[in-house]
């Protein structure tokens, strides 16, 4: 098994419009995927940046994080093919606040230890 965590950047300024409609789409997307947990970040509570080089990122941190559970690398890089298609994910679409919205996405993979 791996595991995919995707941390995304989204514009700060539609953020509520994007939480509502995230709420919508993470039913679609459970139901298409072996989604592991979704989560958003309010702005509540800033990110903690630590070490002995932090480096903080002039879009700040990712505001959305979710992870979803894989058997393999390959069998991820097939499913996604089809992962966002259909009536169902086209309907979330349309009522997304704004596609263009992503200022970063980034995908990791991990192993359970």
């Amino acid at each position: 098994m791996i595991y995919e965590i995707r941390d995304y950047h989204y514009r700060r300024d539609i953020f509520a419009d994007y939480v509502k409609w995230a709420e919508i789409a993470v039913v679609v997307l459970r139901d298409k995927l072996d989604v592991v947990g979704f989560w958003i970040d309010e702005g509540e509570y800033p990110a903690e940046v630590a070490g002995s080089d932090p480096q903080t990122s002039s879009i700040g941190s990712a505001n959305v994080t979710w992870i979803i559970r894989w058997e393999s690398k390959s069998q991820r890089d097939e499913l996604l093919k089809t992962a966002f298609t259909g009536d169902a994910w086209d309907a979330v679409m349309a009522k997304h606040p704004d596609p263009k919205g992503y200022l970063q996405m980034v995908s990791r993979f991990m192993q359970e230890m």
